[in-house]
């Protein structure tokens, strides 16, 4: 299937959810990255505001505030984002895209970011991940330090076994659906 037809297919799948399977299903989710050493052990970190039915990051956030971590949103600019320290959630306004993003707030710059949660349509176990096109994330992922985890978000429906692939696209480290945390680092084929 090409690109397009997963992404069609897979954003139906998740508008059929309804608002009460939507949050507990997002509530899993955040439960087991909440659980997970990478995000034990993040002081700096960026979350997503959720659309479309995309997996909820507002458990993250109430966790990572009582943990003493740093929370940065993005707002989107030109072709990339602009990472904000947020403080508060009712800081975020809606701006393009219909994506609530921080208007205001300290600027967080990637590098010093230990942790990245991305949205997507679809993942596979590889990290590989499909979002909706315009490539906002693959152009961060690709300038984040090595040290920087990628972690994706997704209900299991979303998982495919093996998603296309081209040149620019960035995986993510680790995966988080409502049954498991997934650690996606790519196998390397060894030549006989």
């Amino acid at each position: 299937m090409s690109k397009h037809d997963i992404r069609q297919e897979l954003l139906a799948r998740r508008k059929q959810l309804d608002v009460a399977a939507c949050v507990r299903l997002s509530r899993q989710v955040q439960q087991q990255l909440i659980a997970a050493d990478c995000f034990q052990r993040a002081r700096v970190m960026a979350l997503y505001s959720p659309i479309n039915n995309e997996v909820q990051t507002d458990q993250l956030y109430a966790a990572a505030v009582a943990s003493g971590k740093i929370v940065c949103f993005p707002r989107m600019v030109e072709q990339g984002l602009d990472f904000r320290r947020v403080t508060s959630l009712s800081a975020l306004t809606v701006g393009r895209f219909g994506v609530a993003e921080p208007v205001t707030g300290e600027s967080c710059p990637l590098a010093d970011m230990d942790m990245i949660v991305v949205p997507g349509v679809a993942f596979d176990r590889s990290g590989h991940r499909l979002g909706y096109g315009k490539g906002f994330y693959d152009r961060e992922l690709a300038s984040a330090a090595e040290r920087t985890k990628a972690v994706g978000l997704c209900f299991a429906f979303q998982l495919c076994r093996c998603l296309p692939r081209e040149t620019h696209d960035r995986p993510v480290q680790f995966l988080a659906t409502q049954t498991e945390l997934i650690s996606c680092y790519e196998k390397v084929a060894v030549s006989p």
